[in-house]
């Protein structure tokens, strides 16, 4: 009988595929190989078949007959209606965090900024990626709520898979910084309703290309 994988290396392989998917690194109706994924982690097939279960029970992947797990594709309805979420927990959580940022957050956040900043010059989709998930996390998290952050990172799940098609129209992508800059100097003059704005300005700027590729 083979060995039951350790539930320190399950959580380990769905919380790496829990941020693969948040971050894009999956596209919309991209079939998921265990045999594949487990290769990429260096880990066996046991613990990538229970993540991706556990990733398809919580709707951020689908069972299909024939084919798998597989990436969902989100229809314009349902895109609109992450939008709405979105705005409601991540503008709560970004004027909380406002409030609640010590100086060495507000440097971190200002460097991820400038990352950013690099990665859009040089067209580095997943340096971007990471580095935004990082600066929105970091600020969501300085609110205090763990709950807030939870609810937040399930709703990610849904629109991880189509954020790096932002860098598929270059008149998008060199605009996608300006809302973290005005982040960042709203930060600095703790004026949380101004950070609430700039984030929901981000959110609302990267949906309306986004949204286009949503059937």
């Amino acid at each position: 009988m083979p060995e039951k994988p350790s539930s320190t290396l399950q959580d380990k392989t769905y919380q790496t595929l829990h941020q693969w998917l948040t971050v894009g690194r999956f596209l919309p109706g991209e079939r998921l190989k265990i045999r594949q994924v487990a290769d990429e982690l260096g880990v066996g097939i046991m613990p990538v078949r229970a993540a991706l279960q556990r990733l398809a029970a919580e709707g951020a992947l689908v069972n299909t007959p024939n084919c798998g797990v597989m990436v969902p594709q989100l229809k314009r309805a349902q895109f609109d209606d992450v939008l709405q979420i979105r705005l409601l927990l991540e503008g709560q959580a970004a004027e909380q965090g406002a409030y609640r940022m010590n100086e060495a957050g507000l440097a971190k956040m200002q460097l991820l900024s400038a990352q950013m900043a690099s990665a859009i010059a040089a067209n580095q989709v997943t340096a971007y990626l990471e580095a935004n998930e990082e600066f929105h996390t970091s600020l969501y998290r300085a609110s205090g709520s763990p709950m807030l952050m939870e609810l937040i990172e399930t709703v990610w799940l849904k629109v991880g898979p189509v954020s790096n098609q932002l860098f598929e129209d270059k008149h998008y992508s060199l605009k996608l910084n300006d809302a973290h800059e005005d982040v960042v100097a709203a930060l600095q003059r703790r004026d949380g309703a101004a950070v609430r704005r700039a984030i929901e300005q981000d959110l609302f700027y990267a949906a309306q290309y986004l949204k286009l590729v949503c059937k």
